[in-house]
């Protein structure tokens, strides 16, 4: 007996689809997916390192109240892997990043704290600058000595190219030439044995 797969069904031309009863599901309905780790974290209750890019199957639903600009936020439940304690976090869209929340601790990220650093002292290199005029000249005049050793280092290179350019392109040419005709003729001797 062969198996036949049916593609299209029969509907009867009484049929109504909106007659069809529809399923009350609830509003901030969770849903089950598949993800990845996104920072490494420590279980707080096994202390069981789960580190970035681990995949879990986890539930995800919408915060409710919370949106960032029109931008949907989202928290994610997963389970240790050891001791199977709720780890949640959600997403964090004015940072780009995730938060956690509950059942975990986030890892050291040494790049982030680097960037933070980075960003408070140009602000403050900025603030320092704008209530103090001599600083601000002092860094200007720098800034144009810098400009100036620069140009004259680059014409310095220049001026080395040009004594070194002493290459005849011609002689360079026709020894290329040469060699070329040499591997062609070797594999002209090489085809017709």
């Amino acid at each position: 007996m062969s198996e036949r797969k049916v593609l299209n069904k029969y509907y009867p031309p009484d049929f109504d689809p909106a007659k069809i009863p529809r399923m009350k599901l609830p509003k901030n309905r969770q849903y089950t997916v598949r993800l990845m780790a996104p920072f490494n974290m420590r279980c707080a209750t096994c202390g069981e390192y789960i580190y970035k890019g681990k995949k879990f199957n986890a539930r995800k639903e919408d915060v409710e109240n919370q949106d960032y600009l029109g931008i949907r936020i989202y928290r994610f439940y997963i389970k240790c892997t050891r001791c199977l304690q709720e780890i949640s976090f959600k997403t964090d869209p004015k940072n780009t990043d995730y938060e956690i929340e509950a059942g975990a601790t986030r890892n050291f990220m040494a790049l982030k704290l680097a960037e933070e650093q980075a960003i408070r002292e140009e602000e403050e290199a900025k603030e320092e600058e704008a209530n103090n005029p001599m600083k601000l000249l002092e860094n200007r005049t720098q800034q144009s000595k810098n400009e100036i050793e620069l140009l004259e280092s680059l014409e310095e290179l220049k001026d080395l190219n040009r004594r070194q350019q002493v290459v005849d392109y011609d002689t360079m040419l026709a020894a290329y030439d040469t060699t070329i005709s040499e591997r062609e003729r070797g594999r002209k001797i090489t085809t017709t044995r």
